[in-house]
């Protein structure tokens, strides 16, 4: 009976709880559901199911521990609890985003003269700061408050970006470092400043590009970079493991192509997604709701976790591509959002 039901209700259109339009699916209609590691998003799922505390997600999580028997089991978990909504409507906009490895001291010297700070300890959350250009002009030189020193200026700029990273030390040591706070000015895309300025063409940005272009312009390039005065304070992070990824905004580790960051005001995080990403490299792939980013607004939006290095960055770099963003939300949520008639 609930699968007839479920086909009757397939394509009807409701209004999310924030009123954006939503509109239900069955799992037979997203794009290559059979085919994924089921098991590999169910143990994505697990590094935050505990932390979802809403009534309608306990029970869900305390049968997902026993569910990754198999592939089998762990598709069967998610297709017996929860419900593909699409929110809002597409075109997405997919993007990617990684784990920066850079080289870097303790120290400052002629090759690493570029400083990464720790937040200033006046600084509280919400509050309006010094923007980008004041603290690159040194408003906050001779505090102390330097975390570490790099060798690249633009390569600071996207880690504070990406909004964590690995260091790598003179000694051979690696210095973990995440996201520690911001001056609560808004995101500016650099990008968009390029198409706005006539440099640049929509299909010509991305992050590679950015970077040769900064580098190649001298003061004007370093200029363009302040147009975002937004800026990441970041925090030494000693007992992250090597081998787990950097830490998200729910304060656990993200996973590579298994991790998104969307904005919560529409997708809730902790939530499994069904990622159908279009353009040269599709996607279409289980992932997990577990980041937030200053640039990822609105319905369809999410930017993918690539992983770490610079295999990764420069696969990230080039992800700005349409598709579907699809949430998979516990049944008592998904049809608490039709209408009553």
């Amino acid at each position: 009976m609930r699968a007839v039901l479920a086909l009757c209700l397939a394509a009807l259109v409701m209004t999310w709880a924030t009123g954006a339009p939503a509109q239900m699916l069955d799992f037979e209609a997203l794009d290559g559901w059979e085919h994924d590691n089921h098991r590999a998003g169910l143990t994505a799922f697990l590094q935050t199911c505990d932390l979802l505390t809403d009534p309608d997600w306990r029970p869900i999580c305390a049968f997902a521990a026993d569910a990754g028997a198999s592939d089998a089991s762990a598709k069967s978990f998610f297709e017996l609890f929860f419900k593909p909504v699409i929110i809002g409507t597409p075109p997405a906009l997919f993007t990617g985003y990684y784990e920066p490895e850079l080289n870097g001291a303790l120290t400052r010297s002629p090759r690493f003269a570029y400083p990464i700070y720790r937040k200033p300890p006046e600084l509280t959350e919400g509050q309006t700061y010094l923007d980008r250009a004041a603290i690159e002009a040194g408003a906050l030189r001779g505090r102390g408050l330097e975390l570490a020193w790099l060798e690249d200026p633009v390569e600071v700029y996207f880690l504070h970006v990406q909004g964590s990273g690995r260091i790598r030390l003179p000694d051979g040591q690696m210095m973990r470092v995440g996201y520690g706070g911001k001056n609560g000015h808004p995101y500016r895309s650099i990008g968009q400043e390029m198409i706005r300025r006539g440099t640049h063409t929509l299909a010509e940005v991305s992050a590679q590009e950015i970077r040769s272009w900064v580098r190649r312009s001298g003061r004007s390039g370093s200029a363009l970079l302040n147009h975002n005065p937004s800026y990441v304070f970041f925090r030494r992070l000693d007992d992250l493991p090597a081998g787990k990824g950097p830490i998200g905004a729910m304060g656990r580790s993200i996973t590579d192509l298994r991790s998104v960051a969307i904005d919560p005001d529409f997708t809730p995080l902790g939530a499994p997604l069904w990622i159908e990403k279009d353009g040269t490299s599709p996607l279409r792939r289980l992932m997990v709701a577990q980041d937030t980013g200053g640039a990822i607004k609105g319905m369809q939006r999410a930017d993918i976790f690539y992983g770490t290095g610079d295999a990764a960055g420069d696969a990230a770099g080039m992800v700005k591509d349409g598709g579907r963003l699809i949430v998979l939300l516990p049944i008592d949520r998904a049809y608490a959002m039709l209408p009553e008639d």
